[in-house]
């Protein structure tokens, strides 16, 4: 299905080039959907009977979608998850017993091609050292005492990350890699270990050291990083796996320190990201960390674990000219799936990107069915977390509603042109009396050739099911609002995406 998107662009462009052809957009190219009751997952498909029509304006639907595309907001980099050790260890275990299920799911996650039947991520969370989920407990210098990091080794990773980070990108060549860790070496710290504690600020100058090392070692594994941290979750210590309580002061030394250092070594345009942490504190730790730090920091990044997603503008509107991502979120195994896809749209995919984010990435890519590997005794993910892949043990594998969460958003916002820009969010809003049943995302792509129509696309969740009352979905008949023109969509419950074309 990788041609889907250029066939229906082909039939489009036939009407679209006559010379005395009208320039009215038109809702006639691909559109994705996933319903409630999974007979659509990631589904492509034409409108039934179609085109259909931007015309003269007549009377509002039940829901009436208003789009404003005068109003531009950020650009968004893509969705994705956190490459841990785990993940990595499955999948290259995948790869080893059945590389054809491997690399059929590899592109079914991340091809990015225009129209391909596949989510398209774009962008990879990869953690430096050991977390909750690794085989064991290590950093890159686990060697006492070395300040000038003589040991520092980026082999410590096991060499089955960079393998498949390596596969990602030979599918996806405009993914970005995020790099940070979840602890320092234990004997940077107070407590001498990676399993909670806090860092010595006597060693501030050797942590900005040893993240420079890392982001020259992944160089020397041959991945370009797109952006490094400082620290994951700087609020939050567990002596059962490694974290590292790090005050706002204490990072934003670092950032300093670490900028200077990048600056010096080639890493000029690598970005720096701050916090990493909950929404909850918006308004204090990240904020914090601008005052102090603000030349040093290009954004930071934010996690739904406490908190609510409007929590993100006590941050942007301080600082509006700072980059917002969201980078971690984790589904739990047993929950409802449906219940989980409307969060996920409401708060992270939709939501997220509404209040600033230009990304929207879950926990890890992959886990076994019931969790699995984690560090031996560690107290996190309690109930267990859940991958965005379930890889099991006799080489099969399945993906679970974070995927199609995520795809159905990034349908929205990948390059249309190889080489061309990423999608960028739009002014959106919502009327009619029905105007509580939808949630929605606008976004535009534009193009590399300006004699090209720019693409427009809104990621719309029905969620009208009445599920806290007596289970009963309906279908919304909507309108949509383009540039003094109407369009009529009815939406399934469920999430649907739809594309059009239209000039600058």
């Amino acid at each position: 299905m990788a041609d889907l998107g250029h066939r229906a662009l082909c039939c489009c462009l036939r009407y679209l080039s006559g010379v005395s052809a009208p320039r009215v957009p038109r809702l006639r190219l691909p559109q994705w959907q996933t319903t409630w009751d999974r007979k659509m997952l990631l589904t492509y498909f034409q409108p039934d009977p179609g085109p259909i029509n931007f015309v003269t304006p007549g009377p509002i639907g039940s829901a009436d979608i208003v789009i404003n595309d005068t109003a531009l907001y950020q650009t968004i980099y893509g969705f994705g998850a956190a490459l841990t050790d785990s993940s990595a260890l499955l999948l290259y275990n995948l790869k080893t017993e059945n590389s054809g299920n491997y690399w059929s799911l590899m592109h079914y996650l991340f091809n990015a091609t225009d129209g391909a039947n596949s989510a398209g991520l774009s962008f990879i969370r990869v953690p430096l050292g050991a977390t909750d989920f690794s085989a064991r407990n290590y950093s890159y210098d686990d060697v006492s005492g070395d300040t000038p990091l003589y040991d520092f080794n980026i082999g410590a990773t096991p060499s089955y990350v960079f393998t498949v980070l390596r596969d990602i990108l030979s599918i996806n060549n405009m993914l970005r890699v995020y790099i940070l860790p979840w602890s320092p070496p234990g004997w940077l710290k107070e407590s001498g270990t990676m399993d909670g504690g806090s860092l010595n600020t006597a060693y501030i100058p050797v942590m900005a050291n040893y993240l420079l090392k890392s982001l020259q070692g992944f160089q020397s594994e041959g991945i370009s990083v797109y952006a490094i941290g400082i620290q994951n979750e700087p609020e939050n210590s567990n002596p059962t796996y490694p974290t590292c309580s790090m005050p706002v002061s204490t990072e934003a030394d670092i950032g300093i320190a670490l900028r200077t250092y990048m600056n010096g070594n080639g890493f000029g345009n690598t970005k720096i990201i701050g916090y990493e942490h909950n929404w909850a504190d918006a308004a204090n730790y990240p904020v914090q960390l601008m005052q102090q730090a603000a030349s040093s920091f290009d954004g930071v990044s934010f996690h739904c674990y406490a908190g609510t997603v409007s929590d993100q503008a006590e941050f942007t509107s301080r600082y509006p000219n700072k980059e917002v991502y969201f980078t971690e979120c984790s589904g739990t195994i047993g929950s409802d799936w449906w219940t989980d896809m409307k969060w996920y749209m409401d708060n992270l995919f939709i939501g997220s990107l509404a209040y600033g984010s230009s990304t929207g990435l879950m926990w890890n890519l992959a886990l076994d069915g019931n969790g699995n590997p984690k560090l031996p005794g560690t107290s996190s993910c309690t109930p267990p977390c859940r991958g965005v892949v379930q890889v099991n043990s006799n080489g099969t594998w399945s993906v679970n509603q974070e995927f199609y969460a995520m795809g159905q958003a990034s349908k929205a916002i990948l390059p249309r042109d190889v080489g061309g820009p990423w999608g960028q969010r739009i002014g959106v809003s919502l009327g009619g009396e029905l105007d509580w049943a939808l949630v929605v995302g606008a976004y535009v792509t534009k193009r590399v050739s300006p004699t090209d129509w720019n693409r427009y696309s809104i990621v719309v969740l029905n969620w009208d099911d009445s599920a806290s009352t007596t289970w009963n979905p309906q279908p919304v008949t909507a309108t949509i609002e383009f540039r003094g023109l109407q369009a009529t969509y009815t939406f399934p419950v469920g999430v649907t995406t739809l594309w059009w074309y239209a000039p600058d």
